[in-house]
């Protein structure tokens, strides 16, 4: 008998109920999904996609009928867009015949597009996590709003994702012709043809076809291919020094590298990179007034007579070009290349990465152009054009004589690659500029190394070094020197060779009166190494300091190094002993007693007995100057605790010891 009949109405009545709910909660068998046309009938963002697809004949079809992945750009993608818009183009952004969603994307997807060009899939690092972004071409996709899967009228699969650029194909120039998926070399071959504004290529596709490379440019797989445009064979004697090498230097063989999924900075070694000759490349990016620029940089870790090492840097001045084999990006000039001097780099190009530097040169220190024209050996540390947008130039800019003396500051009268500055551990060197020295520090994160240089109280990074000149080497950095724009404060925050002082420095708020714009300090500040001396010498001293029961004691020690009220440069100083050799400046804590020495061009001061180094004097802050020093003033007896209140160790001793003495009559 069934069971049900066993089981009363109520019974019957909750199953009934149950299958119900079981049917609601899921769609009904074969009913159909939503279609990637209804999706983007519905999206209001993607309106623009949708009226191209509804223009262009076999793309329509495509999306009623067949099989496919459309890769769709928002309004907002196509509102920045410059090129023309068609309704070919839409075809560039459907892979007819496959269905796929992210994480089933392979790295090459065929397109509808005349020829059926591939698009180029890039899966990038996010951070430090498991997670990557996917680039189609140089356009990121928006994964959130991708991976959506429907069908259309005819049950085919479909998968629609969102991107947030419109993909470019190679074009022809002429609407009657198409350009049918060539590689590289085929570029090179048809660039007459193909729709490139005003840049040709004419120049460097003649030293190819001379020096027989043309294979380099057939090679499969999927490569990087830099090709510098006419304008950068001048002057003549350039294209006869574009030999074989040199080419190899312009291409990365199996990377396709677009500009906005390819890490700035990071080498990809080039065909040139071999047991003789080791060129690398690298991309970076620079803000100008309304955007940002690319540029490439070739470095010839290796070189030989005709290859001289260092740093070349080129423009992209039409980047991210698809090919069938890879990519394309157009330079100014050749990589690998060195035949200009250091005044004809600034010169080169108008609007080029130190064209600010250039335009403060001209406007108010022509002769220091000529001052490094007519040097036979030199490095230049050239600010970048974002570092002239600082505010506080502004009223520098208007005094032409302290203009030059901050265009000295940035000159080197010796030729000082990245490479020897750290191998021989340079700590400073001399600078045009009189008595203005330029420290040197090195920050490691594991093995990646940065120089960060200071002059005149600035602190800046270079962030590109080893740009080589026939007379010379720059290094672009992301400051000027010279003109200081933090308080004592911010600049002890900030140095990375003085961190040991500043963490001591916050001390019971020490800090915060350094960041005080309506005082004048004199800050006698150790540097790192300077603590890690006294630690060898006074260990147990040191050790109390840098616990928090005895912050007191850190803030007493440091307030013997500050002198409030009085900005005093060390040549002040010096004239202020020479002047009176009983001259004692007052700091917060006490007398100070030190005498100034200058020996042999560096200044020292002594104090207890002990001779120290002013390692990098006259560091200028907006509020007062840091001498930073090569030892501590600091005394073995300045931790002296035996309990009790704090500070109050020696009296508490005696009363211990007067009442014992009581307790004994």
């Amino acid at each position: 008998m069934c069971r049900l009949k066993k089981c009363g109405g109520a019974a019957k009545t909750l199953l009934v109920l149950a299958v119900g709910l079981v049917l609601v909660a899921q769609p009904a068998l074969g009913a159909p999904r939503k279609s990637v046309k209804q999706k983007l009938q519905e999206d209001p963002e993607l309106s623009q996609f949708y009226l191209l697809l509804e223009q262009n004949v076999l793309a329509n079809f495509t999306l009623n009928f067949h099989k496919a992945t459309f890769f769709a750009p928002t309004n907002e993608a196509f509102q920045r867009f410059k090129g023309p818009v068609d309704d070919k183009l839409i075809l560039y952004h459907i892979a007819s015949g496959v269905s796929q969603t992210l994480d089933k994307l392979s790295d090459t997807v065929t397109t509808s597009y005349d020829g059926s060009p591939p698009l180029w899939v890039t899966r990038l690092q996010k951070g430090n996590t498991n997670k990557k972004e996917l680039f189609i071409n140089n356009a990121k996709v928006l994964e959130k709003r991708s991976n959506f899967q429907g069908v259309n009228s005819q049950n085919s699969p479909q998968v629609l994702h969102v991107i947030d650029e419109v993909l470019v194909p190679l074009t022809s120039v002429s609407t009657d012709t198409s350009v049918d998926n060539p590689d590289a070399a085929g570029f090179l071959a048809q660039s007459e043809s193909v729709q490139l504004g005003s840049h040709r290529v004419r120049s460097f596709r003649q030293r190819v076809n001379q020096n027989q490379k043309e294979a380099v440019f057939k090679a499969g797989g999927g490569n990087t291919f830099f090709i510098p445009v006419d304008e950068g064979f001048k002057p003549p004697p350039r294209p006869e020094k574009i030999d074989m090498k040199v080419i190899d230097g312009h291409v990365i063989p199996g990377r396709v590298l677009f500009i906005r999924p390819t890490p700035t900075g990071e080498e990809f070694d080039t065909l040139a990179f071999t047991d003789n000759i080791r060129v690398q490349v690298s991309f970076s990016t620079q803000p100008d007034d309304k955007s940002h620029r690319a540029y490439v940089s070739s470095n010839t870790v290796v070189g030989d007579t005709s290859h001289p090492t260092g740093v070349v840097m080129a423009e992209i001045v039409h980047a991210n070009i698809p090919v069938k084999n890879g990519v394309v990006h157009l330079i100014h000039r050749p990589l690998m290349v060195v035949d200009t001097t250091v005044t004809q780099f600034l010169q080169e190009k108008e609007d080029g990465p130190l064209n600010k530097l250039y335009e403060v040169i001209m406007d108010h220190g022509g002769e220091f152009m000529t001052q490094i024209t007519n040097m036979k050996s030199l490095t230049l540390f050239a600010p970048s054009n974002a570092a002239w947008a600082n505010a506080n130039l502004n009223n520098i800019l208007q005094t032409k004589d302290k203009v030059k003396e901050i265009l000295r500051m940035h000159l080197v009268a010796e030729k000082l690659p990245l490479e020897t500055i750290l191998s021989e551990n340079i700590i400073q060197v001399e600078s045009a500029a009189a008595r203005k020295n330029l420290y040197f520090n090195v920050i490691r994160h594991g093995h990646n190394e940065t120089l960060t240089v200071e002059g005149g109280g600035v602190n800046a990074t270079v962030v590109q070094p080893n740009i080589a000149a026939t007379n010379g080497i720059v290094h672009i950095i992301d400051r000027v020197l010279g003109i200081p724009y933090s308080t004592v404060g911010e600049k002890l925050a900030t140095d990375p060779a003085l961190n040991k002082t500043f963490w001591l420095a916050q001390s019971e708020r020490f800090n915060e009166q350094l960041n005080n714009p309506h005082k004048r300090f004199t800050f006698f500040v150790p540097r790192d190494a300077a603590w890690e001396k006294a630690e060898l010498h006074y260990p147990s001293t040191h050790k109390k300091l840098f616990m928090r029961d005895f912050q007191y004691h850190a803030k007493s020690i440091l307030e013997r190094h500050l002198i409030v009220d009085q900005a005093f440069t060390m040549a002040e100083l010096k004239d202020l002993f020479q002047r009176n050799e009983s001259a004692v400046p007052h700091t917060v804590r006490d007398v100070l007693h030190i005498k100034v020495k200058e020996i042999d061009k560096s200044y020292y001061i002594e104090w207890q007995g002990e001779r120290i180094l002013v390692s990098r004097p006259d560091v200028e802050c907006t509020n007062g100057i840091i001498h930073v020093i090569d030892s501590a003033l600091l005394r073995d007896t300045d931790v002296y605790v035996t309990g009790g209140v704090r500070g109050l160790g020696p009296v508490m001793s005696v009363l211990t010891l007067l009442l014992a003495a009581t307790l004994a009559f």
